[in-house]
């Protein structure tokens, strides 16, 4: 249990492809759409959707805004065209400055930082585990960088005016996958599914999800597998959400992926803090704060993220006729009917 076994790559394979050619055929769905960002998780997506169900039934999005990686945007051209899939670009600026993407955020920065003006960048960062705060870095057209404490509030409304940016590009996969017949395939692995490293209405939203069992580790072992290029298989996970460079690790986890999957299968597979620990050669006290801040997210992944709609209880509706019955009638309103 100290160790995450290596992956049956032939094996996991087919079982996805049994699982996506079910999962169409049940959703009556000719094919699946999926959104390219020139990172590992899509990269493989991508490639498991063309061996399943064959490349001429995967449509592939590139989606790039004005603040991008030009280099994730052609490393996503260079997959498509060498898994031979049909693929489109749509630039997603326009919409998010008509939805004020930019704008809000910006206001917010400002808040903290007056000078925050256009040639600025930033990137939000995680401090500490166990009860982690984020910070806010800005850096100047010179290069000078400050840095701050974000209060919650400016925080909330950071994150949530850049979340535009992953509901947008889902609303594209939804209109191209309704005009083909397609299904939305999600990309999210199981550290990010299990710690809810995703927005919800945004990347967290699809019809089918994959490789959600998978642990990035075994993302990239299916990729050795697969043959992705090494351009994708060496790139660091990134948001490549902010306009400074930022890894998912500074952004969410805290911790190197290698790391944070290891410690996430301690954890499910019912080991203590301190077994966990004298399996890695960790300090206990580090990992018990991980561990803590890792059953947070996946409370939060479950009951705020993941969760289905709430619904009223249909059967709980008062209906006219059984109004009176439960209900005072007062002059001039619903009188009982005989």
């Amino acid at each position: 249990m100290s160790k995450m076994e290596s992956l049956d790559c032939l094996a996991e394979i087919a079982r996805i492809d049994r699982f996506l050619a079910d999962t169409t055929r049940q959703l009556n769905r000719r094919g699946v759409v999926l959104g390219v960002s020139g990172g590992i998780d899509s990269a493989v997506c991508a490639a498991l959707a063309a061996h399943a169900l064959g490349r001429q039934r995967v449509f592939a999005l590139l989606m790039p805004e004005r603040e991008s990686s030009d280099a994730g945007t052609e490393r996503g051209r260079r997959l498509c065209a060498a898994l031979d899939i049909p693929h489109a670009f749509e630039d997603i600026t326009a919409s998010l400055e008509a939805q004020g993407c930019y704008r809000r955020r910006d206001e917010a920065i400002r808040r903290l930082f007056p000078a925050f003006a256009t040639g600025w960048r930033h990137k939000i960062v995680v401090k500490g585990t166990g009860v982690p705060h984020f910070d806010l870095i800005v850096e100047d057209p010179e290069g000078g960088r400050q840095s701050a404490r974000l209060p919650a509030d400016i925080a909330q409304q950071v994150i949530a005016a850049t979340n535009f940016k992953q509901r947008t590009r889902k609303a594209l996969e939804y209109y191209h996958a309704e005009r083909l017949n397609y299904a939305v395939l999600g990309t999210p692995n199981r550290l990010e599914y299990e710690l809810g490293f995703f927005v919800r209405g945004g990347d967290g939203l699809a019809d089918v999800k994959p490789i959600a069992h998978l642990y990035k580790s075994e993302v990239y072992e299916l990729a050795a597998h697969f043959g992705i290029a090494e351009e994708i298989r060496r790139q660091p996970p990134s948001t490549d959400t902010y306009t400074l460079p930022q890894t998912q690790e500074e952004f969410y986890f805290g911790l190197p992926t290698r790391r944070a999957d290891q410690l996430l299968h301690a954890l499910t597979s019912g080991l203590s803090a301190v077994e966990a620990a004298r399996a890695l050669d960790l300090d206990p006290a580090w990992v018990t704060r991980v561990f803590a801040d890792f059953a947070g997210k996946r409370k939060v992944a479950a009951r705020g993220l993941r969760e289905a709609p709430v619904l009223s209880h249909l059967e709980s509706a008062v209906h006219l006729d059984s109004a009176a019955s439960v209900l005072p009638v007062e002059a001039g309103t619903l009188q009982a009917r005989t």
